[in-house]
């Protein structure tokens, strides 16, 4: 029996109908799809997975669980993976495109999406149960108090579905908080209209001070004079969408070029 355990944020999923439910949601390709699944611990997912047809390999950081994992799924093996998700080079584990899955564990599941962003060009999809407050940030349009910076930067260049809500009580030990899950879908967006790690940098400052107006949040990355009479700048960062975000990153760009 693999226990839980609390350093790794590990809540395991008993209900199989929401299990199934989640790898449903999983949208497969005509060809073989190559999936990672985050953190299977005692495979309830792993599980549906096997009756996809789909190239499958886990990562798995729980030394606990290692073991199980490969005394349940013998035909897994060689496809088990002992590593942190967060460290694991992904050219190592597949070629080309990904999708991956995963119950994430509520401590990383902020991580995970960061590293999702920086291999953006090969993760197609995400599908994903995780705290339903961090969830409902990723989905949630602007001009809402819970959108900040994983929105803004996910919605560049994904499309999120919100898909279900998930109780506490399906899990071993229960969490404290409502789970949900949601998938992300790569959206056409290839790149930018604007310099990507200057974009980056905009969005994080403006949304450290969010109660601030971006003229005074932005005003230490040195904004032309030109664009600080821009009613934008009246807007707080929650009030902006992607688009305007990319906006702002451009003026500052020109102007920088400029100099």
């Amino acid at each position: 029996m693999v226990r839980p355990k609390k350093h790794l944020g590990q809540h395991f999923l008993k209900d199989k109908n929401i299990a199934a439910r989640i790898v449903d949601s999983l949208i497969l390709s005509s060809e073989i799809d190559q999936v990672i699944e985050i953190g299977p611990g005692t495979g309830v997912l792993t599980e549906f997975l096997m009756q996809k047809p789909i190239d499958l390999k886990l990562v798995e950081i729980d030394r606990e669980s290692i073991p199980y994992l490969k005394d349940h799924f013998p035909t897994l093996t060689g496809k088990i993976i002992e590593a942190d998700f967060l460290k694991l080079n992904l050219e190592d584990v597949f070629e080309g495109n990904i999708q991956i899955i995963g119950n994430f564990p509520y401590n990383i599941s902020s991580q995970i999406f960061f590293k999702v962003l920086e291999h953006r060009n090969r993760v197609n999809q995400v599908v994903c149960m995780l705290q339903k407050e961090v969830a409902d940030r990723i989905a949630e349009k602007p001009g809402s108090k819970t959108y900040g910076i994983l929105s803004v930067l996910l919605q560049a260049y994904y499309d999120i579905d919100y898909l279900f809500k998930v109780p506490p009580g399906v899990f071993f030990p229960p969490p404290k908080v409502m789970s949900a899950v949601i998938r992300l879908t790569r959206n056409s967006r290839l790149r930018l209209e604007c310099d990507e790690v200057l974009f980056k940098v905009v969005v994080k400052q403006a949304f450290q001070n969010r109660r601030k107006t971006l003229r005074n949040s932005l005003k230490v990355l040195n904004l032309p004079a030109s664009l600080l009479t821009h009613s934008l700048l009246d807007k707080r960062a929650e009030q902006l969408a992607v688009e305007q975000f990319v906006f702002l990153t451009q003026q500052l760009e020109n102007f920088r070029e400029g100099h």
